[in-house]
């Protein structure tokens, strides 16, 4: 694996290309390549899911005299699995990840929650390498950048947050969710889920989870504003 572009993007030159390889290599990988030498990444996504969430708060604590809810809430729409997986992407860390070939080809919620997985991962890395103003720059450039975009589109609420407070808002009465459907396996689920005011299905939304499913349809709802 040549990961000096990657080191490049990052801006990040690694003086252990071990650590590098262990955030890139996901857990799958080592059941379909027994004699892999190094671990898969899951104890530094641990560490650097608590650097990310650290370097988060103090930014926010700093920065915002908001409540303590609302930093909650921007810390939470900063370190989310979705934020983090786009992140991943722009930065190109998907082409160098080590997937066995079921997981390579899974392209739905499984894969986002594995590239924000590996970005903590990587950001593990870089601490255990370089320690923790390397980290912070790596944060300060790639994620908390993010902020203004985040606060200016009220992001910060989740979608079925955001839909509650402005149908009552305009209505006073609260969405309600309902599931539609539900298919699948039990290790392979899919609900589709619709979202209503009063008996008016205003969104829907499908996913793996009745949570997921939920969050689909107040974004589809979001994005129609019928209501």
């Amino acid at each position: 694996m040549d990961s000096s572009t990657l080191e490049n993007k990052i801006n990040t030159k690694f003086n252990s290309r071990d650590l590098l390889k262990t955030a890139l290599t996901h857990r799958s990988y080592l059941n379909e390549n027994r004699g892999y030498p190094l671990p898969h990444n899951e104890r530094l996504e641990f560490l650097g899911d608590a650097v990310l969430e650290l370097v988060a708060t103090e930014y926010l604590y700093r920065n915002f005299p908001n409540p303590e809810g609302e930093l909650t809430n921007f810390r939470s729409a900063l370190v989310n699995y979705r934020l983090l997986s786009q992140i991943a992407k722009e930065i190109g860390l998907e082409e160098f990840i080590l997937l066995s070939h079921g997981e390579a080809k899974d392209t739905g919620r499984a894969r986002q929650v594995i590239l924000a997985n590996a970005l903590e991962a990587l950001i593990g890395a870089i601490y255990l390498d370089q320690g923790m103003t390397a980290a912070k720059q790596f944060i300060d450039n790639f994620i908390l950048i993010k902020l203004p975009a985040i606060i200016q589109e009220q992001a910060y609420l989740d979608p079925k947050s955001k839909l509650q407070e402005m149908v009552q808002e305009r209505l006073a009465i609260t969405p309600i969710y309902k599931v539609l459907s539900e298919s699948g396996p039990d290790h392979a689920k899919n609900f589709v889920i619709g979202v209503y005011v009063s008996d008016r299905l205003i969104g829907e939304g499908a996913g793996p989870s009745k949570q997921d499913s939920e969050v689909e349809a107040a974004k589809n709802a979001l994005q129609k504003q019928d209501f």
